[in-house]
């Protein structure tokens, strides 16, 4: 029941406060990874995943060792501000709102630079379809990544499994490119990324379909995941395409070139109301997920009672 408790805490504190303003840890993170790279790059896989070792597995051992040691009571806080600084779940709603109200206001260029801190396309030239399914996919794909993976990991390993998954994603962010310097050494943060993604992201598609248009999920998830690049974002985006009832994909620019990509979903191309209606099925998604983990805590607790 603990867990859960630290659960529905760390919601709370991500709803009331945000991500930390001022020296969030991932900056540190981001910082020592950097270093990690400057010293043992090589264009090799293997020194790619030892790269990856060193940024990763003393962080959540140290984590695990500390929360052995401590009180129960430092433990179950040290679990709370973990799985809070994992989740990114405002941090979302307050990229996602200033596109919807610039595309409702016919502001085109303050909704280009608003998706631009969403999304790594080139967004100058996109028309206002383009700029609401950008944000509606940002929405879709980081609900997974910044809200129910970690959650997820929390749920099966506490705070060290919601930290491994954070910083995982975090080095695929940085290193799990397709690129001529991160082919070879991003691959094992790219493959580590994929695996730790694999039922989070199943259970956020499903999650989708239960929040929003069942059927459409289900079959866009049956029909169309498969076509995209990435095994997780595949069947999430789809799922979130169909539960919206939206269409989503299709070729999108990077670096000046307009790359091909397959369509998702089913419907018309969104508009700023697709937008609220990613962040609420989102909203959804997290209530449904807080209220299984709050029933089940209640049966297990009740079941060790008895």
């Amino acid at each position: 029941m603990s867990t859960v408790l630290a659960m529905l805490a760390a919601v709370w504190l991500d709803r009331l406060l945000g991500e930390p303003r001022r020296a969030h840890p991932l900056v540190a993170f981001g910082r020592m990874t950097s270093w990690v790279e400057q010293h043992f790059y090589a264009d090799l896989r293997a020194s790619g995943l030892l790269a990856w070792s060193l940024a990763v597995l003393p962080c959540v051992a140290l984590l695990t060792i500390v929360q052995r040691v401590a009180p129960v009571w430092l433990a179950w806080c040290m679990d709370v501000v973990v799985l809070y600084a994992a989740l990114g779940l405002r941090s979302l709603r307050e990229h996602a709102q200033p596109v919807a109200h610039a595309l409702a206001a016919g502001e085109m260029e303050q909704a280009r630079k608003a998706v631009g801190r969403m999304v790594s396309r080139d967004t100058a030239a996109l028309a206002a379809g383009q700029v609401a399914a950008a944000a509606t996919e940002s929405v879709l794909e980081n609900g997974n990544d910044a809200v129910f993976g970690a959650l997820f990991w929390f749920a099966v390993l506490g705070a060290p499994g919601a930290l491994l998954y954070r910083l995982a994603n975090t080095l695929d962010a940085m290193w799990g490119y397709r690129t001529p310097r991160y082919d070879r050494f991003g691959w094992a943060a790219a493959r580590i990324d994929d695996v730790l993604n694999f039922m989070p992201a199943r259970l956020t598609a499903f999650t989708y379909a239960l929040c929003g248009h069942f059927e459409g999920a289900m079959r866009c998830w049956q029909t169309q995941a498969s076509q995209w690049d990435s095994p997780n974002a595949g069947p999430v985006m789809a799922a979130g395409a169909g539960a919206l009832g939206v269409r989503l994909g299709g070729a999108a620019p990077y670096h000046g070139v307009w790359e091909a990509r397959p369509e998702l979903g089913v419907g018309g191309a969104p508009d700023a109301d697709a937008v609220h209606r990613a962040l609420r099925l989102l909203h959804r998604g997290v209530v449904l997920w807080l209220a299984v983990a709050l029933l089940l805590g209640l049966v297990l607790q009740g079941g060790l009672h008895a």
